[in-house]
């Protein structure tokens, strides 16, 4: 069995093979995809571990909307993998096919707006005052 980083290295001199590589049965991009999700919940737990360590005021405002942007994104990458792996998609299982791409589309703007804010209230405490 090729490691999965052996197998990074080889692709990074012919990339032309990436959408038919794998590592032990299971192709890359499904790695990848498996991959992603502890690293974005490592993420959301920091966010709100920083947010509280902040304690609140601008600076804790700004990362607790950035905190909760990252939760709905997990939500959604996650949503996202039971698609690619599993073809479930819990939204439109659960709110049918309207409801599901309106959730879909509703969740996308809350991850922006929310990060947005929190980018937003940084920004403005870090210019310092006028």
């Amino acid at each position: 069995m090729k490691s999965l980083f052996a197998t990074i290295l080889l692709l990074q001199s012919h990339p032309e093979h990436i959408s038919e590589a794998t590592v032990g049965g299971m192709s890359l991009e499904k790695w990848f995809g498996l991959l992603e999700l502890p690293f974005l919940i490592v993420c959301v737990f920091f966010a709100f571990k920083t947010a509280a360590a902040l304690k609140g005021g601008v600076w804790g405002k700004g990362m607790t909307y950035l905190a909760w942007g990252f939760l709905v994104m997990a939500v959604g990458h996650l949503s996202m993998q039971l698609v690619h792996h599993y073809q479930i998609d819990i939204f439109k299982e659960l709110l049918g096919q309207v409801g599901g791409t309106i959730a879909w589309f509703t969740a996308l703007i809350v991850t922006w707006g929310l990060s947005a804010l929190g980018f937003y209230s940084i920004y403005k405490i870090s210019k310092g005052p006028k």
